[in-house]
């Protein structure tokens, strides 16, 4: 899934979120195998906005035990989701060296496009679980899915960028990407936070109102900045989702550490980032009436604390500032103008 690329960047980060990161893929084949064998009971499924329609899928191959699945990857299309999982696929045939599984993969509107099998697990799918070595798949048959009225996800946090010390809430919508309106009755939803969102779901569900909207508030907080995800609830895996990250703003200060030197003179600023350690900050200098330039960077340390170099050019009053760029959620931004006098 694309999203599941999104949260998994997005956890990286030194933070602690259609289309939201994991890496779900349970345990690897116990015996490696050249190829297994993929066949499907159809070639064409027609699916509508959040239904899904069940595909029976067949493995041939060795080195499985009672269970396989089997991992789907799109090849074109236009669907937000590219990457779908097969439920266990039970041995019917043989004792697994040869064997024959079968089972059913529920094709959601999301898979728009055409998808076909790339990979066949030992076991059963678990969302969240370290990826093994598939068994690759021999001629993979495709899968043309036609998916209309495909699920439209979005999320919007309010205020757009979050203060320190003020609460803030997340508005999760599902809408018929094909109407732009809302399919009229409360859906159930998997809302997550934090590794949850990567990791195993647990079972519990949310529900939004008739016109697919879920609003989750949240108080004033300095530890609020992991990742928070929504996703469809789908068998044996979401199938479709949307990562949210709260922005933080700049939250920086500098001051010199003298307001005068005479010319050549290195002169330490300090100052602080709110919940910046780890990001770069730059010394700007104006030039003329309006031109801001980068004349030194530093990084912020892991206390918030930062140390840039001024040195003045000329004899006279020289504007400086302290600019932080984006970095992870937090926006970029300047602290106030402080001026350091060339004598």
């Amino acid at each position: 899934m694309k999203n599941r690329r999104l949260l998994a960047a997005l956890v990286a980060t030194p933070l602690t979120f259609m289309t939201l990161g994991t890496a779900p893929v349970a345990q690897a084949s116990e015996v490696k195998v050249v190829a297994a064998k993929v066949t499907l009971s159809r070639t064409t499924v027609a699916v509508a906005s959040l239904n899904t329609v069940p595909v029976t899928v067949t493995v041939e191959g060795s080195g499985h035990g009672e269970s396989v699945y089997v991992r789907f990857k799109r090849v074109s299309g236009s669907g937000p989701e590219d990457e779908f999982f097969s439920m266990p696929l039970k041995l019917v045939d043989g004792n697994g060296n040869p064997g024959l599984w079968r089972g059913t993969l529920n094709v959601p509107s999301t898979a728009n496009g055409t998808i076909e099998p790339d990979g066949v697990y030992s076991g059963e799918y678990i969302y969240g679980a370290e990826p093994g070595e598939p068994d690759p798949v021999t001629s993979p048959p495709v899968l043309t899915v036609n998916g209309t009225h495909v699920p439209k996800l979005t999320a919007l946090i309010t205020p757009k960028v979050v203060p320190y010390n003020q609460p803030w809430t997340i508005r999760y919508t599902v809408t018929d990407s094909q109407t732009g309106k809302p399919y009229g009755t409360k859906l159930k939803l998997w809302v997550r936070e934090d590794n949850r969102c990567v990791e195993s779901l647990g079972n519990e569900t949310s529900l939004t109102d008739a016109n697919g909207n879920i609003t989750l508030k949240y108080g004033a907080s300095p530890n609020g900045d992991w990742l928070h995800c929504m996703m469809l609830p789908g068998k044996p895996a979401p199938v479709g989702g949307i990562a949210a990250l709260v922005k933080r703003p700049a939250a920086i200060s500098a001051t010199p550490s003298r307001t005068s030197a005479p010319v050549g003179t290195i002169v330490p600023v300090n100052g602080t980032v709110t919940h910046g350690g780890g990001c770069p900050v730059n010394l700007q200098r104006l030039y003329g009436a309006s031109a801001w330039r980068t004349v030194g960077t530093a990084k912020v340390r892991a206390s918030g604390r930062f140390t840039l170099n001024a040195q003045p050019a000329y004899k006279g009053n020289i504007p400086y500032r302290a600019q932080l760029p984006a970095c992870y959620n937090k926006v970029a931004g300047v602290s106030k103008t402080f001026t350091i006098r060339g004598v």
